[in-house]
Order: C-alpha cells, then structure tokens, then sequence
C-alpha cells in the first residue's frame, strides 16, 4: 500500500493550523479570483443545461440525471486534463454554441416504449434512438463542463488544497445561488446565456476574446429567439408554450418541455363534449350540498370551474407550478380564480395535505402528473409523493365523514389503474369505485363512508394486482411497474461506467498510479448516494417544489464548507473516529424513518431533518478535508473524487428496489470501504 509522499509533510501535520510555506503559497489574490469565477461558471452552466435540455428534448426532463452524471464525468475529466500541456477550456465555449444550435434547429425526442416504466407525453418520435441520443447528450455536456473544471484545476495546483478546496465550494455556491435566484424571477433562457459568456469571455485568453465573443454571437441568438416568443413562459420547473385554438374561444393547449400538457376549455364543454373523467367523481356521491372541496393539481382552473359549477361553496385550488395557475387565471374563460370562493395556492401537494387541518367533503386528485424529475433524484417526479399509501391516509385525515377522494387521468396501463385502486382500498378499508373510458382514462373514487359512494360495478383487482402492490414514501417510484430493473437504464448506466473508466485511463494514466487516492473515490460514491436520499427525505418532508430542492442544494454546499473551515482552523479527531461518527450518524438516520417526522410541527420537523440529513454530510467532508489536505497531487485527488460520484449516481437506482432508507446502508458500506483503503500512513498522520 502507498504511502503519501513526503515532498508533502508539511500539509500531513497541519492539523487545524497553516505553516508559513502554506500562507504564503494562498497570498495569491488573482488565482482565488479564477478559481471563484471558474467554479461559478462550472456550476451555473451545469444547472442551466441540466434544466435547458430536459425543457427542449423531449422525454430528457424523465433523464435528467444523466446529464448530471455527464456533468460529473466532464469536471472530473478537467481536473484531469488541468495536469497536461494541451487545454479542452477553448473547446467549451463552441460546443455550448453548437449544442444549443443543434438542439433549436434539429428537435429531439428521447423514445419512450414499453409498460415497465410510465412517461406522459403524446407526441410523435423525432431524431435519433434513446440509445445514441442519450450517450451524444452525455458525452457533449462532459465535454462542455471539462472546460471550466480544467481552469479550476489549474488553480487547484497554485493552492494548498483545502485553500482551493474552499474557494471552489464558495464560487460554486455563488452558482447555484444565482441560478436559483433566476428561477425565482423566471427569467428567460437568454437570461441565463448572458450569465454564461460573461465569465466565459472574462476567463478567456485576450488573444482569443474576439473569437470567442462570435461564438457568444452564436449562442445568444437562438435563445434570443426563443425568449423573444410572446407564447412561452419559464416556470421554475417547465417551459411552457401555449397555443390558442383559432375559432374556439376559451380553448388554449398548454405544452410543458414541449409535451402537451394540458386543455384550456370551458367547463361545460369539459363535461359534455370532453372527456367523461370530468364529471364522473360527482355522479358517484350522494345528492347534496357540496361544502368545501380540495383540488390537487388544479392547473389551469378547468377542474375547479367545474366544481364551482356542481355548487361547491369552497375550492382550495392547489398546484405546484405558479405559471400555469397564473394563465388560468388570466386566459379561463369562465374565470374560476376570480370566483371569492377559491383560494389558490402555490404548493407541492403533499405538502398541502400534511399541513392543513382544514376538513372537505371532496378530495380531487385532477391529472397531477408531472413532465420532470427532482432534480437530482433520478426517479422522484414532482407529484411521486402524492400516490404512496401514507399520502392517500392523508386524505383519508381531512375528509369529513361523509366525504369523498377521487383522482382521474388519462393512466395508460392497466397495472396502474390497478395500483392506485388498490392503495385507494388500503387506504380507506373497502374497495373504491372505478370507472374507465377510451382505453385507460379512468376515474378512481372511494368514500369515507363506504355507504357514502355508488359504484357502477365494485372494483376487481387484476390478475396482476397483487404481484404490483402499492407504493410508499420509502419508494414512491409510482410509474415504475417493478419486475426487473428497466432495459434502457441498464444499458445506458453500462456505456456511462464505460466511458469513464476509459476517460481515467486516458487522461489520468495507469489506475494503479491513482492508488493513493482509492479511499477518495469510494468517498465521492457514498457522498452522492447521501446526497440523493437527502434529496428525497427533504422532498418528502417539506415538498418537491423548486425552492425546497435549492435549499437542499445550497445547504449541501454550506454544510460542506463549514467541514473545510473546521478542518482548516481547528484540530479534528483522528480519522478513525470520524469514519465510526459517520457510521453512527448513518445507522442513526437509517432507524429513524423520515415518515416519522412528517406527524411534527413545522419547526421541530425542520430541525430534526436537518440534523439527521446533514450531520452525516458534515463528518463525511470533516473525513474527505482530513483526507485531502495530505495529498501530494489535489487536481488527481479530486478528479477521482468525483468520479467516484458517477458510480455513487448509478447506484442510486438501486433505490427502485431497496427504497431510498436502504440506500444509507450501501453509503455505510461505501465509507466503510474508504476506510479501508486509507494509506496507512495517512491513517497515523490524520
């Protein structure tokens, strides 16, 4: 086993203190001002490809982690390239242009077929298979992002490392930061391009600043076009097109990432001309009044202006996108959200319903199916937490006793219908009715009372039923039909190992020379398998809308520097106690059930999460700084870092059928092998 070499001793025994050689090598403003801005530019253009290429190709919103994953393999393959003579940074530039150009003039679809997995759209294929779309999309995005990781690199060797370390963290969250505070304003894509070149062209050459502003030329003007179109809107989680239907006041299409998504109609045509889904939930009730009424994925208005017209007293309208409640409230109609007996609310469903205290006579469920991932959890739709067992004991909570739930949509396969039947059954103890039209358009409705609904024909389980079962908030992986892990993942997850361990080959040289620093990929693995459950626990507890998943975000970050600075000012526990620190926040976090903590009060459920959530976190990076601050080549070490997390990414499928509590076990099991593979000098020195 290779020990650290000593050229390098002086950063082993600076625990919590920094040698005079080290201060003097970190006196160096102009380097931590690139190293600032390239991170900065790594991590925004990271974030706006992530969530401009899920709203331009079709289907990449349900793939939205492969480009992360992409993201990670290109700035890993910078710190790599950052080692060498030759430079991939002004390549970057160009191949964002091209990639967006390609992208506007050529559409893509990312086919979808099969009854394993469920995806939402109705549209016609266009460009290549999945197969080759996939891989040119991941390749192309690790190329771009190799470029700015490689200046940060570079800075990374002018450094001690946990001095750049630091000021990596800090640019980076200046990224996410900002890319979150765009989303908030709901800026235009062209917003986000001008973000882009500017550290682009302040980080380039001089030589080359002429060049590079034409391929700014470039890559603005196709945004442009797209920004400038009065039809199209930026939500936090779509971009929406809209599309009036010409003679047909009040009707408009709504698209979401380019799918259509939903139809703007009056309401009495909903119910004569439309689909009978619409209707159905208030046929199945008794004849009476209708107090207060919920409506979950309230849209557009369309469901709400027909409870308002079967004499509802009370709608609480709820969806998560403010976009599309806001062109229903100006384009419907028969104007359901100037009516005084709606309240709307901006909110993730789930949420709603865990916090409200509030009683209804009606429960709707009206076509919440979202269009894209949580970012950063690679089978986490918006809406997955709403169809689990618990979530539907929710509903179950805040109807009265002569009240009712009902969910309808156009589902696709039979086994879904079946599956949501049958949690609707264990939810409320007696079989729900269920009503299909046009093949797998259903309408699933049970009552509190069983005496309180009137079934055309009692619900019978398929002869799959069974075998499908129900969904929890463990693994609420709702479309996904579980009898065997999903083709295309596997062959795509296979060619992603592929590509990287010959991209470490290539550019970082024989594996054994990387020996010293295995510990630190097996560290990159377990971090992001941490991350992604942490992701999910924060989605479950506080909802899946956009600001939750920043915080998550940014608060990973924060947590992450705060190790550094501890490590850099104060002397730690050696490094075998911190490895059995994070075993024990581990096992901590693996007994105590995330579902446990949704029966608190918003404040104590805030900080129980937190704590269970980032304490792990915190000590894994007080091992990783401990780690880091000793080896002799950080460019490699953190290169190998993060390409460690590609492997922790693939793994975070094993979630579909272990749940997402499982995966802390593959995390303890990760860390544990780090540390086995500490050097032992390594181990002494820490």
């Amino acid at each position: 086993m290779t020990d650290i070499t000593a050229d390098n001793a002086a950063f082993a025994g600076g625990n919590g203190t920094q040698t005079t050689a080290e201060k003097a090598i970190d006196d160096n403003p102009a380097v931590v001002r690139r190293l600032i801005l390239a991170a900065f530019t790594m991590l925004f253009v990271e974030l706006a490809l992530i969530r401009w290429l899920g709203a331009n190709v079709v289907h990449l919103s349900y793939f939205s982690n492969f480009v992360l994953l992409g993201s990670f393999l290109g700035i890993g393959a910078g710190f790599l390239i950052s080692r060498k003579s030759w430079s991939i940074w002004p390549f970057s530039l160009p191949l964002l242009a091209v990639l967006v150009i390609a992208v506007v003039k050529f559409p893509v679809t990312i086919e979808q077929s099969g009854s394993d997995i469920i995806y939402f759209s109705s549209l016609k294929v266009y460009g290549p298979p999945a197969w080759l779309a996939l891989p040119l999309v991941f390749v192309t995005v690790a190329a771009i992002l190799a470029g700015p990781a490689e200046l940060v690199g570079r800075c990374f060797a002018k450094l001690t490392p946990l001095t750049a370390y630091r000021w990596d963290l800090i640019g980076s969250l200046a990224g996410i930061l900002t890319f979150t505070a765009l989303s908030f304003l709901r800026a235009p894509s062209i917003v986000w391009g001008l973000m882009a070149i500017v550290p682009y062209l302040v980080l380039t050459d001089p030589k080359r600043r002429l060049v590079s502003l034409a391929w700014c030329v470039a890559l603005l003007v196709p945004l442009g076009q797209e920004s400038l179109r009065d039809d199209i809107y930026w939500s936090p989680y779509y971009k929406v097109e809209t599309t009036a239907k010409e003679g047909m006041p009040g009707f408009m299409e709504i698209r979401a990432n380019r799918v259509p998504h939903q139809l703007m109609a009056p309401a009495q045509w909903k119910i004569e001309q439309g689909e009978h889904i619409y209707e159905m939930p208030y046929n199945r009730l008794p004849v009476g009044d209708l107090g207060n009424v919920l409506i979950i994925g309230a849209g557009s208005g369309s469901d709400v202006a027909i409870a308002l017209s079967k004499g509802a007293q009370s709608v609480d309208a709820v969806d998560i996108d403010p976009v599309i409640m806001e062109l229903g409230a100006a384009h419907n109609i028969d104007r359901p959200y100037d009516d005084l007996r709606v309240t709307r609310h901006v909110d993730d469903g789930r949420a709603f319903l865990q916090n409200t205290d509030k009683k209804y006579d009606l429960v709707l469920f009206a076509l919440p199916d979202s269009l894209t991932l949580v970012s950063g959890a690679s089978q986490i739709r918006l809406e997955s937490f709403l169809f689990t067992d618990e979530a539907l004991q929710s509903v179950n909570r805040v109807l009265t006793e002569d009240g009712a739930f009902a969910m309808y949509n156009y589902y696709r396969e039979d086994w879904l219908i079946d599956r949501l039947a049958g949690t609707a059954a264990k939810a409320f103890g007696h079989a729900p009715c269920v009503d299909t039209f046009a093949g797998q358009q259903a309408v699933i409705l049970v009552a509190k009372q069983e005496s309180s609904q009137t079934c055309g024909a009692a619900w019978a389980p398929g002869a799959s039923a069974e075998e499908i079962g129900t969904v929890s908030d463990d693994a609420p992986f709702l479309y996904f039909r579980g009898n065997g892990f999903p083709p295309l993942y596997a062959i795509t997850l296979f060619g992603i190992l592929a590509v990287t361990v010959l991209t470490v080959r290539v550019l970082g040289g024989p594996l054994k020379e990387m020996r010293p620093y295995a510990d630190l990929f097996f560290m990159g693995a377990a971090f992001l398998l941490l991350e992604t459950k942490n992701i999910a626990t924060f989605a479950l507890l506080f909802g899946t809308t956009w600001f939750v998943n920043a915080l998550v975000f940014a608060g990973v970050l924060v947590v992450v520097l705060a190790a550094v600075e501890t490590e850099r000012k104060f002397k730690t526990p050696p490094l075998k106690v911190v490895f059995a620190a994070i075993a024990v926040s581990l096992a901590a976090a693996w007994v105590i059930k995330p579902e446990w903590l949704l029966a608190l009060s918003f404040w104590p459920r805030l900080i129980a999460g937190t704590v269970l959530a980032f304490l792990p976190i915190y000590l894994a990076n007080i091992a990783f700084a401990k780690r880091f601050r000793e080896s002799s080549n950080s460019q490699s070490a953190f290169a190998l870092n993060l390409i460690g997390t590609i492997v922790g990414g693939c793994l975070e499928y094993l979630a579909l059928f272990s749940g997402y509590n499982n995966l802390l076990v593959a995390t303890l099991l990760l860390y544990g092998l780090a540390f086995w593979l500490v050097p032992r000098g390594a181990a002494r020195t820490a």
